[in-house]
């Protein structure tokens, strides 16, 4: 397989932030000879301060996964050729499941939400997810992650300050509905089908999605002797290491990796 520095990156956003938080990633990449896009989520495409004073929003209340699958394969089959991937969070499950879907050349997935399947390692997961996903009554109401998670599950191991901007800067309401999802048909992996090169990436801090959570997605794809599968855990980082300081390592060893399939 040849992936060369031409091809176009299409960066997947996880639950609960906006597509922005890509901004220096996207600029990293571009710098490095790539076309990059990062799309919102529908109805996602605002500033975070104008989609929190939307909340709670019906529109992104009724988002679905399957929706979500429909619009990134929107988007991918209208580019002149299947771009590489790159998905964090829930972004990295989609990544996974356009992967399954055929619709790329590779696939990065960044500290990935799960795919359906029980296991003992999903347990604190899955209360957490539903958790989010369960409060209020409506399933059409929005959901905005509080500070005192962002600070302790998702955002951990920073100083207060920078807590504190990110989530202003990046927090933005969630569909309860999208959440419920991942324990639906629709986030089912085929894992005995091949599949174009994943590279499974984890972060030794990272309070939702740990290292042994990532491990076991991984494992599950590498069964697959027919297909090139890959991992990496990076030490000090939490779940939303494209944030942190130093972000800059992960994105080079992401080019590295792309690089040795040429």
């Amino acid at each position: 397989m040849h992936l060369s520095s031409t091809k176009t990156i299409v960066f997947i956003s996880g639950a609960f932030v906006s597509h922005f938080y890509w901004g220096k990633w996207l600029t990293f990449f571009e710098n490095k000879g790539y076309k990059v896009v990062a799309p919102p989520w529908l109805h996602k495409n605002d500033s975070a301060a104008n989609l929190r004073e939307q909340n709670p929003c019906v529109k992104i209340g009724s988002i679905t996964l399957f929706d979500l699958l429909c619009y990134y394969t929107e988007i991918i089959e209208k580019l002149p050729e299947k771009p590489i991937l790159i998905g964090h969070s829930y972004g990295g499950l989609l990544v996974q499941l356009l992967v399954q879907k055929d619709l790329a050349q590779a696939g990065i997935c960044i500290n990935p939400f799960p795919p359906k399947g029980f296991t003992l390692l999903k347990i604190s997961f899955y209360k957490i997810i539903l958790r989010f996903s369960c409060t209020c009554f409506s399933a059409k109401k929005t959901f905005i992650m509080p500070f005192e998670n962002w600070e302790d599950i998702f955002f951990n191991s920073e100083s207060i300050e920078k807590q504190k901007n990110e989530y202003e800067n990046f927090i933005i309401p969630e569909s309860k509905r999208a959440l419920r999802n991942l324990f639906s048909k629709n986030a089912r992996i085929n894992f005995k089908k091949k599949h174009v090169p994943l590279f499974f990436i984890s972060s030794s801090k990272d309070e939702i999605i740990p290292p042994k959570l990532v491990h076991w997605n991984f494992r599950k794809h590498k069964k697959n002797l027919h297909s090139i599968t890959c991992y990496k855990e990076f030490e000090n980082k939490n779940h939303f290491v494209i944030l942190q300081s130093e972000w800059e390592k992960v994105a080079e060893y992401i080019i590295r990796w792309i690089e040795k399939l040429c």
